[in-house]
């Protein structure tokens, strides 16, 4: 199999991408985090203490992300590079590992999103039953 230098370099884009959506979804569930635990000093109740703790798992589950985000482009430079001295064999496995990162990211971010969803659904279960008491 061969492996042109470009190749690795295709990743760049979409990464870069990824990783500043990534860090948007970082800093607006830390705003909430923020916000909530202003209220849960004012209140201390169950239910946003347990938003917090979904809040908590969510940002430790981003960090994962941006790593292997970040990795699977340290990788793409060190594939190129190899590419570019000629060790080929290096650099297509180099490039592989750079794909199972970005895989292994966009597999996180998917558990992150349904555990958001599942929080949205709480949310709008608790509004229904709130409706349902009026």
């Amino acid at each position: 199999m061969t492996l042109n230098i470009e190749t690795p370099a295709l990743l760049f884009s979409a990464t870069s991408l990824i990783l500043l959506a990534y860090t948007n979804r970082f800093l607006t569930i830390a705003q909430i985090v923020r916000s909530l635990k202003k209220h849960y000093d004012e209140n201390h109740t169950r239910s946003i203490l347990l938003q917090i703790k979904n809040l908590n798992l969510r940002l430790s589950l981003i960090r994962y992300m941006q790593l292997f985000g970040v990795l699977c482009l340290f990788l793409s430079v060190f594939a190129m590079l190899c590419l570019f001295v000629e060790w080929h064999t290096a650099g297509i496995y180099l490039f592989a590992a750079s794909l199972l990162c970005l895989l292994t990211s966009l597999a996180i971010s998917f558990w992150e999103i349904s555990i958001s969803v599942t929080a949205l659904r709480f949310h709008l279960s608790d509004l229904e039953e709130e409706e349902k008491k009026k």
